[in-house]
């Protein structure tokens, strides 16, 4: 369980940082309304972090902890440092958010499997959270 939940981490601390950059780099008509949502996304995203490598101690385990441990786990792309549009940016963070959500199903698969309720109970959330931001997204993706 440790080893996935350290995997989630990942996932959050790099994605968490592609938005930022994002939020940085938008380009568009939609600049001010994208430049807003990408800031919620990673604000919530920021508390997702803290939840999860407290809940890994919890456990008794080890959050990781250094950059290069999140970028040799993680799944997700890293952000170029390069002006976006936010189609582009909706398109990529949707998928990165598939891909969280994916493996948050995963982890909740163990966690009932393990009787680890605290860890399905955590879970439950962020597999709602992501559910509905990523059918907001599609929505708006929509012509």
């Amino acid at each position: 369980m440790i080893e996935k939940l350290n995997k989630l981490l990942a996932d959050l601390n790099v994605f968490y940082r592609k938005l930022q950059n994002y939020h940085w780099y938008v380009k568009g008509s939609d600049f001010f309304i994208a430049h807003e949502k990408l800031e919620e996304y990673y604000d919530c995203i920021s508390k997702q972090i803290d939840e999860i490598a407290e809940h890994i101690l919890i456990l008794g385990g080890m959050p990781l902890g250094r950059l290069t441990d999140y970028l040799n786990e993680s799944t997700i792309e890293e952000a170029n440092n390069e002006k976006i549009s936010s189609c582009d940016i909706y398109k990529n963070i949707t998928s990165d958010m598939a891909s969280i959500l994916n493996l948050c199903t995963k982890i909740k698969e163990s966690a009932d499997n393990e009787n680890n309720y605290a860890t399905s109970s955590l879970i439950d959330e962020y597999i709602s959270d992501y559910s509905k931001k990523i059918w907001m997204l599609k929505q708006l993706q929509e012509k």
